[in-house]
């Protein structure tokens, strides 16, 4: 982890910028392996590799192995130094040893490919922690509090998004399209109950694809409405006849984009009144199953804001004609606030509030109304960044990992990320803190990490990250993390998928529900 500063500096620079360019940058050089990268980053990062075996592997050797010089891929070595100073040492070499300047062999960017890398592979050789199907009973020591881990719900599919209703039932989101609802939670072990919610809308539960957030009303005892973001086929599409998939293989993909609606839940369990508040253009609809984005939060004012990613595509988030990219807010009708950052832009969608974000999956407000967001990175580079309306957070330009397209870490008029983190966590649901049963923690930041298979605590000071602490791994993929009414701090996880598992990583897996009990 990385904390870069200069908002201030960024976002006055940004000015100029923003009041010139509504259009994408141009396209990647030739040979890149497609706009967005796709499977061109492991192409890259081999190519990165094998640059540092014909440089660097003579004297330090290589994954796995000892050479005469320091062991580059030694976890103690790598934490005690920043990125700015492994690219000022391989830059300009160590005097009185054999290493030269390679900053008078490689141009910057291969150098600072050669950080991620170092950094990407040393992760690679260290273990896993071994998966613990059950935490329930699992009591945690951590640096300011004590807790104990809870079980409060299983059963679910690949669970999302969390909510708490004001009754204190929760609202839970399965990707395949059902929302669920456990009850008895406020002074109560918990219960799942068996039937979801009946008719919500169909989804396209496809790779990344689904039915994803949910956000409660911050009116909701007046007027009951519900948020959900979801995946959606292309309206009037006429899906082809195709054979069945074989063993393992992943069925065709179709035209599909992220939707936000709302409705109610009736007296009979049922979805009603449904409403769509943002649907893209039918012409950005894409075959892409990744990157939709679809985290919801309620501003101060009470404003819907929702994420949407750039579906695959790097120059969507730099086109401000585009929705894809970008993070949006809407009054709770689906109406534009006056005072979006692009309203008056000819050409731009008017529900922008910030752009140049690739895959956005958190978002939350501390106690000064300052909005945190995390989204993830190409490989590595994953962000926690500080939102200001109108800015540009740079994806498609600049990244803190390995992107094929991508030779740039920072440029003027971009915003650079508050902490990044290479090699990935690919941080999803946020949460801020605050309260008194864990007084160690008011004010966090908590953070939930997919690949990192873990829940992070962050400690801000103003516009600051000051520390940082995993809370616990080894239980699965952490999806979403809130606060219910009691208080207390409430998780969803996922089975691990991914490599090793046997398993892609948009994989189906069973999920559950856990809270953090606090002890003396």
């Amino acid at each position: 982890m990385i904390r870069r500063p200069g908002l201030a500096t960024a976002l006055a620079l940004g000015a100029a910028m923003l009041s010139a360019q509504t259009s994408p940058p141009p396209s990647a050089p030739a040979g890149a392996p497609g706009p967005g990268g796709g499977f061109g980053g492991r192409e890259l990062q081999r190519q990165t590799g094998q640059r540092f075996a014909d440089n660097c592997g003579g004297c330090h050797g290589a994954p796995g192995t000892a050479g005469r010089a320091p062991n580059l891929f030694d976890q103690r070595l790598l934490s005690s130094r920043s990125d700015d100073e492994l690219f000022r040492t391989i830059s300009r070499g160590v005097e009185g040893a054999e290493m030269p300047a390679f900053g008078e062999i490689l141009p910057s960017d291969q150098i600072w490919q050669l950080v991620a890398w170092l950094r990407l592979e040393a992760d690679n050789k260290q273990p896993r922690p071994q998966f613990v199907a059950d935490p329930n009973g699992a009591v945690i020591a951590s640096e300011r509090q004590r807790f104990r881990i809870e079980v409060v719900a299983q059963g679910l599919e690949t669970p999302w998004g969390l909510a708490f209703l004001p009754d204190g039932r929760l609202l839970v989101t399965e990707r395949p399209g059902r929302l669920r609802i456990v009850d008895r939670l406020i002074n109560g072990a918990g219960r799942l109950l068996p039937d979801p919610v009946a008719g919500t809308p169909a989804v396209w539960a496809r790779q990344d694809g689904g039915l994803m957030d949910v956000a409660v009303d911050p009116d909701f005892r007046r007027n009951g409405w519900i948020y959900l973001s979801l995946a959606e086929l292309k309206p009037g599409y006429p899906i082809p006849p195709a054979p069945d998939p074989k063993p393992g293989e992943r069925p065709p993909n179709h035209p599909s984009m992220t939707v936000i609606l709302r409705g109610r839940i009736n007296d009979r369990g049922e979805w009603a009144d449904s409403q769509v508040l943002f649907r893209a253009p039918l012409d950005r609809y894409t075959p892409s199953g990744v990157h939709y984005g679809s985290r919801l939060a309620f501003d101060p004012q009470g404003r819907l804001l929702f994420t949407v990613g750039e579906r695959g595509d790097m120059k969507n988030a730099q086109d401000l004609s585009t929705p894809l990219g970008k993070l949006h807010r809407i009054n709770r009708d689906g109406s534009i606030p006056a005072d979006n950052p692009f309203v008056n832009r000819p050409g731009a969608v008017p529900s922008i509030l910030s752009w140049g974000h690739r895959n956005p999956q958190g978002l939350a407000f501390d106690a000064a109304g300052r909005l945190w967001e995390a989204e993830h990175g190409p490989s590595g580079g994953d962000e926690i960044n500080l939102i200001q309306p109108g800015a540009n957070y740079g994806w498609g330009i600049v990244s803190m990992g390995i992107q094929p397209g991508i030779s740039a870490r920072e440029a003027p008029g971009l915003v650079p990320p508050v902490a990044y983190y290479t090699p990935t966590i690919a941080p999803s649901g946020i949460a801020l803190y605050r309260g008194t049963r864990y007084p160690g923690w008011n004010g966090n930041l908590l953070v939930a990490a997919l690949s990192g298979q873990h829940l992070r605590r962050l400690v801000l000071d103003g516009t600051r990250i000051t520390q940082q602490e995993v809370l616990f791994k080894a239980y699965g993929r952490v999806r979403a993390v809130t606060t219910g009414p009691d208080g207390l701090i409430y998780v969803l996880l996922q089975r691990p998928t991914g490599e090793g598992t046997g398993q892609p990583l948009s994989a189906s897996t069973p999920g559950l529900v856990i809270r953090l009990v606090p002890l003396p």
